[in-house]
């Protein structure tokens, strides 16, 4: 039991590892919040959050953790972040950043029934889902929303080369979302930022963004902050 309970606190230790307020940061109004395409490169000071700060001259509180979901349901790991929903730290936010729904298409369909967990993400109509719940969840509490697409892999073999029709289909409902609220939410989408067979923009998975691949996600994230 003593065994399980170190297990279960190293696993917390692990994925709670998103950026809290503190007195230097209060004054901060971006958050962000996602997976491991924003997590990716943050130990070396290179993430998505980083190169968003380095166009800005702004704080970024970056709360992204690495395997985040919508659907997750362990408790005390999802407290700490596995949920994308806890990552949430209401504030006097301008700007919510965000990714999300990768995962749960990866792992929560287990490739037979992903087209059902596109509809729960977010339905063809883009008026209900999980997604289109927590984005306007944000936007009620005052926050203008950018929602980040995924990249796309072109002329590369990859594992998750089968997840790309959900992952277009999930890109085309998010755009629909975005239209319901012009002025509060941007879908900005990753799909053509990397060019064909650049592995560069990569880690050696061919999955999670390279610095360069933070760098050029968190430039074209910043350029819609820039212009509105």
């Amino acid at each position: 039991m003593l065994r399980v309970a170190f297990a279960l606190l190293a696993l917390v230790t692990l994925v709670s590892c998103g950026e809290t307020v503190t007195d230097k940061n209060k004054d901060a109004r971006i958050l962000l919040m996602g997976d491991s395409m924003m997590a990716a490169n943050r130990a070396t000071g290179r993430a998505v959050s980083n190169e968003i700060e380095r166009q800005l001259g702004a704080e970024v509180i970056d709360r992204s953790v690495v395997g985040a979901r919508y659907f997750y349901f362990l408790p005390v790991s999802g407290a700490a972040g596995l949920r994308l929903g806890a990552q949430y730290t209401k504030g006097d936010w301008d700007w919510v950043v965000l990714n999300g729904g990768g995962n749960d298409l990866l792992f929560g369909c287990g490739c037979g029934a992903c087209q059902r967990m596109v509809d729960r993400l977010i339905s063809a109509d883009a008026k209900t889902g999980a997604i289109p719940e927590f984005v306007r969840r944000l936007r009620a509490d005052g926050a203008r929303v950018v929602y980040s697409g995924y990249l796309r892999n072109p002329g590369l073999y990859t594992p998750v080369r089968a997840c790309r029709p959900y992952g277009d289909e999930l890109d085309r409902r998010l755009t629909r979302l975005a239209a319901t609220d012009p002025k509060g939410i941007f879908f900005v989408p990753m799909s053509d930022l990397v060019p064909r067979g650049d592995a560069s923009m990569f880690q050696f998975d061919l999955i999670h963004p390279s610095a360069k691949g933070s760098a050029g996600i968190g430039a074209r994230l910043a350029k819609v902050i820039k212009t509105r």
